[in-house]
């Protein structure tokens, strides 16, 4: 064979070698494309429900549950004790001291609430010289509860006034009622000997300890006069279990 044949038949399988490289990269090129293609397309036609959307929406929802749940409205006014009704809020008139009585700890029981108890206020003065009102509390309820610490007190005066009456310095103790036990706590003022006083109470606000809802009691008609004016002087003192 020449040498010009075989330079010739050198160059076919050379040529042959080219066009094979470049066929199978044509290949990859375009089986890569698709694939491209293939997956952009996939994308697009997810449904976007199906991204993090619903999932945010779910939690939305169960937070907006456990809320709900979580909500717990205040029992209605009840009426009890020997009072003249009952209000929603402690005291009266939007005193400083008009507000739910204060717990010193809690006891054995929940705390009794205003509708559990019956209340009722009566004279204790010890003699004419010192004037004092002692409200009781009967546990009606069907379970033991605890009243411990200082009721919310406010007085009504005759003339449609109401004034907080401030608590004493003693500590209070765990006072725990059972069903039909009575807790008592007491009220302590001046009397007046002038005459010249124009205090002149009628009702007596009490809120249990622990509690929102109070109760109007009267007050005792035989109770000393009271010494004005309404102020620091007038003290209440912590409830404890009666004698």
């Amino acid at each position: 064979m020449s040498s010009s044949t075989t330079a010739t038949a050198t160059a076919r399988i050379v040529r042959r070698r080219t066009l094979r490289v470049a066929g199978t990269a044509l290949t990859v090129a375009a089986a890569f494309s698709l694939t491209a293609c293939s997956g952009s397309d996939g994308a697009a036609s997810k449904p976007g429900g199906q991204s993090g959307g619903g999932v945010a929406a779910e939690a939305s929802g169960a937070g907006s549950s456990a809320g709900a749940q979580g909500a717990d409205a205040p029992a209605g006014n009840a009426k009890s004790g020997s009072g003249e009704g009952t209000s929603s809020h402690a005291g009266s008139g939007g005193t400083a001291s008009s507000r739910a009585g204060s717990g010193g700890g809690a006891g054995k029981g929940k705390f009794c609430r205003t509708s559990d108890l019956v209340m009722e206020a009566v004279d204790s003065s010890p003699d004419q010289k010192v004037g004092e009102v002692t409200v009781q509390m009967t546990n009606k309820g069907g379970r033991t509860c605890s009243v411990t610490g200082f009721a919310g007190v406010d007085l009504k005066d005759a003339d449609g006034t109401s004034a907080p009456v401030h608590r004493g310095g003693e500590q209070p103790r765990i006072t725990d009622l059972k069903p039909g036990d009575t807790a008592t706590f007491s009220i302590s003022y001046a009397v007046d000997f002038s005459g010249d006083s124009l205090a002149s109470p009628t009702n007596i606000i009490v809120t249990p300890p622990n509690e929102t809802h109070s109760v109007s009691l009267k007050w005792p008609a035989e109770a000393l006069k009271l010494a004005g004016p309404y102020d620091e002087k007038i003290k209440v003192h912590p409830v404890g279990i009666a004698n």
